[in-house]
């Protein structure tokens, strides 16, 4: 589980975050199913004009075949971090000014990481819910704000 950053990622423009989607079945690294091919294209188009300069996904499958449509599309080579690490908050807090993140994550994974970066209310993600797509945005002065869209 992540633990709270040192300091909070504050100066990347934006990081956008989503669960996987929907997998093929419940074994330890299964592929996407059909809807979650369905899915990873539409979060393709959904962010394919957002500027992202960087991916982040875990080491599983599920999360690397998310990411990649939209990967593909924008040529930006996903980044694997253990899921269970403070690795991934540490490389967002080292990222660029510029930087428009996008992390690829888990239903308990995302809410500590959004728990690091500063976000409350605590956030949870249901075990059947793949369609948030969380966007924390840091503005100059003040708390980190979230938005929560559905894709």
């Amino acid at each position: 589980m992540l633990l709270p950053a040192a300091s909070p990622a504050g100066a990347q423009e934006a990081i956008y975050l989503v669960r996987h989607a929907e997998r093929a079945d419940q074994s330890a690294d299964p592929p996407l199913s059909t809807d979650g091919v369905g899915r990873s294209h539409r979060l393709r188009d959904m962010l394919k004009d957002a500027g992202i300069t960087k991916i982040f996904t875990s080491e599983l499958r599920r999360t690397i075949e998310t990411a990649a449509p939209l990967a593909a599309a924008i040529h930006v080579s996903p980044k694997q971090i253990p899921a269970e690490s403070n690795a991934l908050a540490a490389q967002i807090a080292a990222s660029n000014a510029r930087d428009r993140i996008l992390v690829v994550g888990h239903s308990n994974t995302l809410p500590a990481l959004l728990h690091a970066l500063h976000v409350e209310p605590p956030i949870t993600i249901a075990d059947d819910a793949y369609d948030n797509l969380f966007i924390v945005v840091f503005p100059r002065d003040g708390r980190p704000v979230l938005l929560r869209l559905k894709y």
